[in-house]
């Protein structure tokens, strides 16, 4: 079926969404207008993005990842695993570890498969920066560590991180929705980060476990992130609250971080696939004229 044109699979990983389709598949240009039609939860297929395969030089795969607002996005952990399990069930690779290029970087995926069923899914992330020139974040170089920023007329403490692709960390005694749909926002689009920022509200538990609330740019509030959780971890162990592997509980579940003396990342979780499907010729015929 996925041979065919205009098809698609939607899967998730711990409730984090995506779209996942080979453009050549295709009939029509995935342009900003169609990303933001199909990832509609009222009008279209509905996700927090769209995985879409892309070819590749350095890898054995490329992806290019969609944000809902029709952006893209350098990296996603959740997305990734999705993307390592389509790329196993349909037929694109027999191997159970490769490499895919994305915005951020070379990731290596290793499957853990069982009876010919992936089971758990293992994502080399890449390394972890503080570096305000690889974030980026505006102002002189240097590492963003516990720095003070004012956002809706309060002033948080926050540590900024790259895992390739840009998140702000704020490290609170208490978790509150309330708080992250208010002050998310604000701090996704602060001037501190020019190309915009993912948000991860974080309570340590432990040395070996936190529960975090993300805010992804592009998207909104979301109930799992891999790379949220990467980036999480990483400035826990930076700041002195974590150890080097930790468990981060979020809204849609739980993922195994480990963070190396180099400060590459590792992250391990699951990923199910929800159905399989063909964008209809009445959705194209309403995307065509607008």
């Amino acid at each position: 079926m996925l041979r065919e044109e205009n098809t698609f699979v939607k899967g998730h990983a711990l409730g984090n969404d995506y779209i996942v389709l080979d453009p050549v598949r295709l009939t029509f240009p995935l342009t900003a207008q169609a990303i933001q039609r199909l990832c509609d939860r009222h009008t279209g297929i509905g996700s927090d993005g769209i995985l879409a395969l892309a070819p590749s030089h350095r890898a054995d795969f490329g992806l290019r990842i969609y944000n809902p607002d029709g952006s893209e996005a350098e990296k996603s952990g959740n997305g990734l695993r999705i993307f390592g399990k389509f790329l196993y069930d349909h037929g694109y690779t027999t191997k159970t570890t490769f490499t895919v290029e994305t915005l951020g970087g070379l990731v290596g995926i290793e499957l853990r498969v069982r009876d010919g069923t992936v089971q758990r899914i293992a994502v080399e992330v890449g390394k972890a920066t503080f570096s305000s020139t690889e974030i980026p974040a505006a102002g002189p170089p240097r590492e963003v560590l516990s720095e003070e920023v004012e956002v809706g007329g309060e002033r948080l403490t926050i540590t900024a991180v790259s895992v390739g692709n840009p998140h702000c960390v704020v490290f609170v005694p208490d978790l509150s929705p309330a708080d992250l749909r208010r002050l998310g926002p604000q701090l996704e689009h602060h001037p501190l980060f020019p190309h915009r920022t993912n948000v991860q509200f974080a309570k340590v538990e432990s040395p070996h476990r936190v529960s975090i609330l993300i805010w992804e740019r592009g998207a909104g509030e979301t109930l799992a992130s891999g790379t949220s959780a990467s980036a999480v971890v990483a400035a826990g162990v930076r700041r002195g609250f974590l150890e080097r592997h930790a468990v981060v509980a979020m809204p849609g579940g739980e993922l195994e971080v480990s963070v190396s003396e180099d400060w590459t990342i590792r992250l391990v979780g699951d990923a199910q696939e929800v159905y399989q499907g063909r964008i209809s010729g009445e959705f194209l015929r309403a995307l065509r004229e607008g």
